[in-house]
């Protein structure tokens, strides 16, 4: 199901050598979606997502494609002012784009991350996230020493929380109070995989 580019130099095929994560931007080929670095000409999809009011209401307020104002100021400094702490990759259905898949919340010493997602509207009930998702798990496990991914879901997003289930994660906290830049805590599940 999952192609891969930048292969370890010298990697025996019977046992891949691990990457750690953030060694590179990965480039990830699906059945239907290819997963890969943001560049200039992605600019009126990001713009179209960073506009959209839908999109962003289930998502904390601080995510870096919202930082600023102008979306190629963002896609120039994404992966050199966001690395190390997220990697933001686009996801593309025959180069049609589609949203952003994004691994975050990095903890090495536990070999953890989060991951998370958010499409255009158009492209919601077609199991895009659901592939996009499955894709991130199979690179962060079996390319990458990751070896615990997370995931956060508002209570009212439910179908994020099915995204979830259909890619194998766990419920493990119920209605806890997280910090997601809004005026109080905001109400979330906590998932794990």
């Amino acid at each position: 199901m999952l192609k891969q580019t930048g292969e370890t130099a010298g990697s025996n095929l019977n046992s891949p050598v691990k990457k750690k994560l953030f060694s590179e931007i990965p480039f990830l080929k699906g059945t239907r979606l290819t997963l890969r670095r943001l560049t200039r000409a992605d600019q009126s999809g990001l713009q179209e997502l960073v506009d959209s009011p839908s999109v962003y209401r289930y998502l904390p307020t601080f995510l870096f494609e919202q930082k600023y104002p102008d979306v190629g100021y963002v896609i120039d400094h994404l992966y050199d002012e966001c690395w190390k702490e997220s990697i933001i990759l686009g996801v593309f259905m025959e180069d049609e784009f589609c949203g952003l898949a994004e691994m975050y919340g990095y903890r090495d010493p536990i070999h953890k991350i989060s991951v998370g997602y958010r499409l255009l509207e158009r492209y919601w009930g077609k199991g895009i996230a659901r592939e996009a998702l499955g894709m991130m798990i199979d690179y962060l496990y079996n390319e990458t020493d990751i070896e615990i991914i997370t995931a956060s879901t508002m209570l009212e997003n439910r179908a994020s929380a099915n995204v979830l289930r259909k890619n194998g994660f766990q419920l493990v906290v119920h209605a806890v109070d997280e910090d997601w830049g809004y005026d109080r805590p905001t109400v979330t599940d906590k998932w794990i995989r």
